[in-house]
């Protein structure tokens, strides 16, 4: 069931969504060669204590961190480890948290150091599909509306959009419906109203975008290990188009 949210409802997601925002800028500015993703979900840790928010990740389906820490070909849900970054990796940071009984999620796709130039097509092709995904966030549009957009814009460029995973609405749970594919047929699905909160997460391979799991038991990897990488905003369907929640 898709849930519209009341106006005191919307005023605590912004603020969860302002907060979660403000700890990923924290987070990304610590991304560097040499640091392990252990100690970024510990910085995670420290971000949750000091902003008074629950971590909403840690426990959830048995995952074991605050942070999803996902490095080149693994595409979502990567646990944290002793595993030290290098030049030339992508992160994917995820996060989210739950403030005052309500949720914010949130993901960016980070280069380590020097990526080569494939790599940079990759993340900015990706987070632009997110982009102009939310332009298509408006009341009266359906679900298939933004799948499209994201498949055709993704495609045309010459990478894939990863079929086995999706968005989702979100609240006072941290997944809710609808999913949302990031693929599909325009006027297709369920239609988008105002009050509704969803977040829409493109996830982009340069190879196939068949997926597996991981040697950690959570992550989701392409299939041929070909990088991939991925993008998520929480957002609000307004009365006349939509409000990014996770904006800085």
């Amino acid at each position: 069931m898709i849930s519209i949210k009341t106006e005191q409802e919307i005023k605590i997601m912004r603020q969860a969504g302002k907060i979660l925002a403000q700890i990923m800028e924290e987070l990304k500015s610590n991304v560097r060669p040499g640091i392990t993703t252990d100690d970024l979900d510990k910085l995670a840790q420290g971000l949750v204590l000091k902003y008074k928010v629950e971590p909403a990740f840690l426990g959830y389906g048995d995952f074991p961190k605050t942070l999803c820490t996902s490095i080149n070909e693994n595409i979502v849900h990567q646990v944290p480890s002793d595993y030290i970054l290098k030049n030339g990796d992508i992160l994917s940071l995820d996060m989210g948290i739950k403030y005052q009984g309500y949720h914010s999620d949130m993901a960016i796709t980070i280069p380590v150091g020097e990526i080569p130039d494939e790599t940079k097509v990759l993340l900015r092709i990706t987070k632009k599909a997110l982009n102009i995904a939310i332009k298509k966030v408006r009341p009266g549009n359906t679900i298939g509306d933004i799948g499209n957009t994201i498949q055709r814009y993704v495609e045309k460029r010459g990478f894939n959009v990863v079929r086995e995973l999706c968005g989702h609405g979100i609240g006072k749970e941290l997944h809710e419906d609808p999913e949302i594919l990031n693929y599909g047929k325009r006027k297709s699905g369920e239609k988008l109203y105002k009050g509704m909160c969803v977040c829409l997460e493109p996830m982009v391979a340069i190879g196939d975008a068949k997926i597996k799991k991981s040697n950690d038991g959570f992550a989701f990897k392409t299939i041929d290990d070909s990088l991939s990488a991925h993008f998520e905003h929480t957002i609000l369907v307004t009365e006349h188009g939509s409000e990014v929640l996770t904006k800085v």
